[in-house]
């Protein structure tokens, strides 16, 4: 398909993506500027949808090093959490490429107001006490149907998937919220290679765009773990609740 590069789209989607790679790295909705960047290009809402899985790749997996060099990933419970988004991420991505773009659309503005809404009102939901120690899926089974529903939203489209993560990793497993974000990278990074695998397989990917967007991606990520670091709960939690309003207002307005 024909789409418009420039040097003004090129500084744009680098800006984008480094935006959103911050964002995305300390809460989500990230994608809610990287898609509407990419469809400004000229793509067609499952194509942006499908190029954007390069550069939330890229993010993902530069913002998990840079949480286990900081000593803030839980090694032992990335197994156990990766089966269920797995399995979602698959059915979610199968979903999302076989939906044209008339239907997708409506769908995915559908599907992050909801999501925003939920979030702005039960705040709590993704806020463990402090002091919470993390619990496993045998002490809450119901924190693995979270998993699988973040998992099934990712694969279907990525805008908004970090703020069903955080719920179920802090408000369902009581992580706190740096080391949620640090397993949710890694739920991102995992649930994005099952996206990417199927979009590619359906043509779905525009490369040169996805990868120039992952140049910001990858930059904002870095960034957003350095600042995750040194800075406070109640900071980071003020930070997550701000995107979740950004989030629901910029879905209400695309609509």
């Amino acid at each position: 398909m024909e789409y418009e590069l420039n040097l003004v789209v090129i500084v744009a989607l680098v800006g984008a993506g480094l935006i959103s790679g911050f964002i995305n790295t300390l809460a989500g909705g990230g994608s809610m500027l990287s898609l509407p960047a990419l469809m400004l290009v000229g793509m067609p809402a499952e194509i942006a949808n499908a190029t954007n899985r390069v550069a939330v790749l890229l993010q993902a997996l530069t913002g998990s090093s840079g949480f286990n060099r900081h000593g803030a990933l839980d090694h032992r419970a990335i197994m156990p959490i990766l089966v269920p988004t797995l399995l979602g991420s698959l059915l979610g991505s199968l979903i999302a490429s076989y939906l044209p773009s008339q239907v997708l659309k409506p769908v995915l503005l559908g599907a992050m107001v909801i999501m925003a809404l939920v979030m702005l009102f039960k705040p709590a939901t993704i806020v463990p006490e402090t002091g919470s120690e993390p619990l496993a899926f045998a002490q809450r089974p119901a924190a693995w149907g979270g998993m699988f529903v973040a998992g099934l939203y990712g694969g279907f489209v990525q805008a908004g998937v970090g703020f069903i993560l955080l719920a179920a990793l802090a408000g369902g497993l009581r992580y706190d919220l740096v080391r949620s974000n640090a397993l949710k990278n890694v739920c991102t990074a995992a649930l994005s290679v099952v996206a990417l695998g199927v979009f590619i397989a359906r043509g779905q990917v525009l490369w040169i765009p996805g990868l120039i967007l992952a140049v910001g991606s990858i930059v904002g990520a870095y960034l957003g773990v350095k600042f995750a670091i040194n800075v406070s709960q109640r900071t980071l939690k003020w930070i997550l609740l701000v995107m979740v309003l950004l989030a629901c207002g910029g879905a209400l307005l695309s609509g």
